[in-house]
């Protein structure tokens, strides 16, 4: 793989307020790399500087080989963008816009394929889509000009549970075409499940870039395990396990906290018991619980 985008010490602020503070990161060809942390961390601030959209006060930025501000027109060719919010003509038909979008481009997609593809409706005008048309819409439109970088932006903000899983399916399906892909997210789940690797950003600055099962590693989270025996267990006999860091009753169930070997460890001392273990339940810290761990802080 090569490398698409650089980011060296990049620096923005507005007024008294320093909104990217010395951000540096690198995205492959072919991957979806993630900007993640909560509201106000800088994100869409760092992506419109690569974009071209802002003006850094310090550091560079190489997207493709270009400036993204030397070189905006070559780089608009070639880069598509779908802004966190952005606004069409409410008795805008969806193919009329597809069409529109694709005539500023010298080699455009096929507006056709990307209407059956997505699966939005041709003659429906903007203002009667649902938020999960219009989420669609959005990416065909950063996708109209057959781009190799694709920037999203907050992607499924607003949308419900199943409309967000639907459009996850979709920039997976993107990506398989070949297109980078940048994600700018808030959502932890949405990260988890979409990013191969990803930079958390919090109050302007990197914390951490890496894959989002190594980013759970880094910040050592412990697994949970909870369950109702079958019948009466000496809690010493887990408690003293390798791995185990804690054991604990909360009436009719046993919670037990450890390393990753604890439910294999656990496991294997309640079958040479003959207990079963009933209503077992099983928690993994995830990439919510590693940014939690990283900068000790909750999302909202």
């Amino acid at each position: 793989m090569s490398t698409v985008i650089e980011v060296h010490h990049l620096h923005k602020r507005y007024g008294d307020k320093v909104a990217v503070d010395d951000v540096s990161f690198t995205v492959e060809q072919g991957e979806i790399f993630g900007i993640l942390g909560p509201n106000g961390a800088g994100k869409t601030t760092t992506v419109e500087c690569v974009e071209g959209l802002r003006t850094p006060d310090g550091g560079a930025v190489s997207v493709l080989g270009l400036d993204p501000l030397r070189d905006r027109a070559e780089l608009t060719r070639r880069v598509g963008v779908q802004l966190q919010a952005g606004l069409l003509p409410d008795n805008l038909r969806v193919g009329e816009a597809l069409e529109l979008y694709a005539s500023f481009y010298p080699r455009p997609a096929d507006w056709r394929a990307l209407l059956h593809d997505l699966g939005l409706p041709a003659k429906s005008r903007y203002a009667a889509l649902s938020g999960g048309q219009k989420q669609r819409l959005s990416i065909a439109l950063a996708l109209i000009g057959d781009p190799d970088i694709a920037v999203l932006d907050e992607l499924t903000t607003g949308l419900d549970p199943q409309a967000r899983r639907d459009t996850w399916a979709l920039i997976e399906g993107v990506r398989a075409r070949g297109v980078t892909i940048v994600l700018v997210t808030h959502f932890m789940e949405e990260a988890e499940r979409l990013c191969d690797r990803v930079a958390l950003i919090d109050a302007g600055r990197v914390v951490v870039v890496d894959t989002p099962a190594g980013l759970a590693d880094r910040a050592q989270i412990e697994q949970r395990l909870q369950f109702r025996p079958s019948r009466e267990l000496d809690v010493a006999l887990l408690a003293d396990l390798p791995g185990v860091t804690g054991v604990t009753r909360r009436g009719e169930l046993i919670v037990v906290t450890g390393d990753d070997t604890v439910v294999g460890a656990v496991m294997a001392v309640l079958a040479r018991n003959q207990i079963t273990a009933e209503r077992l339940r099983v928690e993994q810290g995830g990439l919510e619980a590693a940014f939690v761990q990283l900068t000790r802080k909750d999302l909202p």
